[in-house]
C-alpha cells in the first residue's frame, strides 16, 4: 500500500471515530423527553406481579441499560394500588434506541405481563418554562402527581398562564405536555415531595392559578408512593 493510500485509510478511521464519539456523546446528552405509563395487578396477582417486575428489572440490570427507570404505587386517587412506572430526560433519538427491544418484550411476557392489566402508555415533553427543576423528577418518598386536561384549542393560553406564574413556584415543580397517548390537550405536574405533611403543608398552596380556571375542563390530583425495590438506574440517596 502507498503512502497516498495509507494516508486514505486513516483519514476514514480518524473520522470514523469522530462520528462514533459525536454519537455517544449525543446519547449521553439529556433531552426533553419522557414516557410515563400506568398498570394494575390483576386480582391475586399482586405478590406475584411486583416479583415479576423486579426479575424484569433484573434483566435490564444485565443487559445493561442505560436508561432510568421510575416505580411509584399510587396511595391516594380513585385509581389507589395501581402502578406508574417511567422514564425521563431522553433525546427524541434515544427513544428510538431501548436496549433490546425484542429481548425486553419476551422477558416482559414472561415476568409481567401474566400478572397485569396495561392501562395507559404516553409520550410528555418537558416544559422548563413553566417548571422549577431538571425535567428529571427527585427520587423522593411522595410524589404530588396532577393531570390536567385543557380545553381545546386553549393549550397555548394555558402555558401562557402558567409561564407568567412560574417565578411564583415554590419547590421543585416539573409541568410536562402530552404528545401522545391520551386525550389531549393533556398535561402533568410532578411535585416530589419528602413527606406525607410535605404533601399536606402543599395542599395549602394554590393548586393551579386563577388565569387558568377558564381553561380547563378536567384536574386529577393523586399522591404516588416511590417503590425503590421497584425503581431501576435512580439514584435513591435523596434524603
Amino acid at each position: 500500500m502507498n503512502r497516498h493510500c495509507l494516508g486514505i485509510v486513516w483519514a476514514a478511521l480518524f473520522l470514523l471515530l469522530v462520528v462514533q464519539s459525536g454519537d455517544a456523546q449525543d446519547e449521553r446528552q439529556h433531552g426533553p423527553f419522557a414516557r410515563i405509563a400506568v398498570l394494575r395487578a390483576r386480582d391475586g396477582h399482586n405478590v406475584d406481579f411486583e416479583a415479576g417486575y423486579i426479575r424484569h428489572l433484573e434483566w435490564h440490570r444485565r443487559a445493561k441499560d442505560s436508561w432510568g427507570w421510575y416505580g411509584w404505587t399510587i396511595w391516594a386517587g380513585e385509581r389507589q394500588r395501581w402502578f406508574v412506572y417511567a422514564t425521563f430526560g431522553h433525546t427524541a433519538a434515544s427513544l428510538d434506541n431501548p436496549v433490546s427491544p425484542v429481548d425486553d418484550e419476551r422477558d416482559t411476557v414472561i415476568n409481567v405481563t401474566p400478572h397485569v392489566e396495561y392501562l395507559g402508555n404516553a409520550l410528555y415533553e418537558f416544559l422548563p418554562e413553566l417548571s422549577v427543576g431538571t425535567g428529571e423528577p427527585q427520587p423522593t418518598p411522595r410524589l404530588e402527581f396532577t393531570t390536567v386536561d385543557v380545553q381545546a384549542g386553549k393549550a397555548k393560553a394555558f402555558e401562557a398562564a402558567l409561564s407568567a406564574g412560574q417565578s411564583t413556584l415554590q419547590g421543585e415543580t416539573l409541568w410536562y405536555r402530552m404528545i401522545a397517548g391520551g386525550t389531549a390537550p393533556r398535561y402533568v405536574r410532578l411535585r416530589p415531595l419528602p413527606t406525607l405533611s410535605a404533601v399536606l403543608d402543599a395542599a395549602g398552596v394554590q393548586v393551579l392559578p386563577d388565569a387558568v380556571n377558564g381553561l380547563i375542563s378536567k384536574t386529577t390530583v393523586e399522591i404516588l408512593n416511590l417503590r425503590p425495590a421497584m425503581c431501576y438506574g435512580v439514584s435513591l440517596a435523596h434524603p
